[in-house]
C-alpha cells in the first residue's frame, strides 16, 4: 500500500520535521546586507554569515543594540561589520538607507530582506501605510529596487526575502491595503504582507532573469524570535508561556540563509519558495499572477518609484 501523501499546499506539515540542506560554502569577500539583523531570524543570519568569512552590513532601526550586535559578530570572526540605519516602517529611511549602501559599496552580493512585523492591531505609518504592510512589504519592495543596478553590477548575486508560511492566511485586498473597510486582523493583515512579497518575488525573478542575480523567498522556520513583542501583555504571555516551547532555536534559519546565500546548487535557481531549504508550493493567492501584476504595479507607485494617477 502507497505512503500516504499530503497536497502540495500542505507540504508544510512534514517540511518543518524533515533533514534540512546545509552547506560549507565561504562567503569570504562577500558583501551581504541583511535588514532586521539585531534579533531573531536577522541575528541568527549575521551570526552564520560572519562565521562564513561574509563582510556584514546590518540594516537596523536601533543604534544601540545594533552596536552591541557589531561588537559580538567582531568578537567572533575576522569578517568586517558595519552598520546602516533604516527604519522600515518609513520609506524615506529606507531611501536614506540604500542612499548610504550605494554611496559606500561598489558592490553587495547578498541581501536579505528579514525585518517583519506582526501586529494584533492595525496602526498606519507616518505616510499613511497600515504599519505591517509597509515593513513586511513595501519596504523590502523598495530597497530591492533601489539596490537592484548595483547588484546586477556585483552579479552573481542574490536576494532572499524572508517570508513565511503566515502567507497562507491570506487577507490580501488591492482596494483596502489599509484596512479602511475591514474590521482588522492581525494574522490576515501579516498573511496580505506575506503574500505581496511573494507575489512581487516572482514579479523580479522575471525581470532579473539573464542577469545573473537570482531572487528566492522561505519560511525561516517554526523558530523563537521577538515578532509580536510590539502587541500588549496578553498577546506577549501567550506566545512566551504557551507557544515559545514548541518554538525551535532560530539557529536553524541561519543555517538555512547561509545555504540559500551561498550554496553552489543554487546558483541558478531563482523564484522559488522554500520551507528553511526545501522547495514547497505556496498557497494558490500567493501563484496568482495577474494579481501579481497588479500587487507591483500599486508597489511601484506607493513606494513613489512611479507617479500616482
Amino acid at each position: 500500500m502507497p505512503a500516504f501523501k499530503l497536497p502540495d499546499e500542505l507540504a508544510f506539515i512534514t517540511n518543518r520535521r524533515a533533514s534540512q540542506g546545509t552547506t560549507t560554502a565561504s562567503l569570504a569577500g562577500k558583501l551581504c546586507v541583511v535588514s532586521g539583523s539585531t534579533s531573531g531570524v536577522g541575528l541568527a543570519a549575521v551570526r552564520r554569515l560572519a562565521r562564513a568569512g561574509a563582510h556584514i552590513v546590518m540594516l537596523c532601526r536601533n543604534p544601540d543594540k545594533a552596536k552591541a550586535v557589531q561588537r559580538e559578530l567582531l568578537a567572533r570572526s575576522n569578517a568586517p561589520v558595519a552598520i546602516v540605519l533604516a527604519d522600515f516602517s518609513d520609506l524615506a529611511s529606507v531611501r536614506a538607507a540604500a542612499a548610504v549602501l550605494l554611496r559606500d559599496y561598489p558592490r553587495i552580493d547578498v541581501l536579505i530582506n528579514s525585518a517583519g512585523l506582526f501586529s494584533t492591531s492595525r496602526t498606519l505609518t507616518g505616510d499613511g501605510f497600515e504599519t505591517v504592510f509597509c515593513v513586511n512589504h513595501l519596504a523590502p519592495f523598495l530597497l530591492t529596487h533601489l539596490l537592484l543596478e548595483r547588484l546586477q553590477q556585483s552579479a552573481p548575486a542574490r536576494i532572499i526575502q524572508v517570508n513565511s508560511e503566515g502567507h497562507r492566511f491570506g487577507g490580501l485586498d488591492l482596494a483596502d491595503l489599509n484596512w479602511a473597510h475591514r474590521r482588522y486582523n492581525g494574522y490576515r493583515g501579516y498573511g496580505a504582507s506575506k503574500v505581496a512579497q511573494l507575489l512581487a518575488t516572482w514579479e523580479f525573478a522575471d525581470r532579473l532573469q539573464g542577469t545573473g542575480v537570482t531572487i528566492n523567498a522561505m519560511h525561516p522556520g517554526d523558530v523563537r524570535t521577538n515578532i509580536g513583542n510590539n502587541n500588549g501583555p496578553l498577546y506577549r504571555w501567550f506566545l512566551h508561556h504557551i507557544i515559545w516551547g514548541t518554538l525551535k532555536d532560530s539557529a536553524i534559519s541561519g543555517a538555512a540563509l547561509h545555504y540559500l546565500a551561498a550554496a553552489p546548487e543554487l546558483a541558478d535557481v531563482s523564484g522559488r519558495f522554500f520551507h528553511l531549504t526545501i522547495e514547497e508550493k505556496p498557497a494558490a493567492p500567493a501563484l496568482d499572477r495577474e494579481m501579481g501584476r497588479r500587487v507591483w504595479e500599486a508597489s511601484l507607485r506607493l513606494t513613489g518609484l512611479t507617479p500616482g494617477p
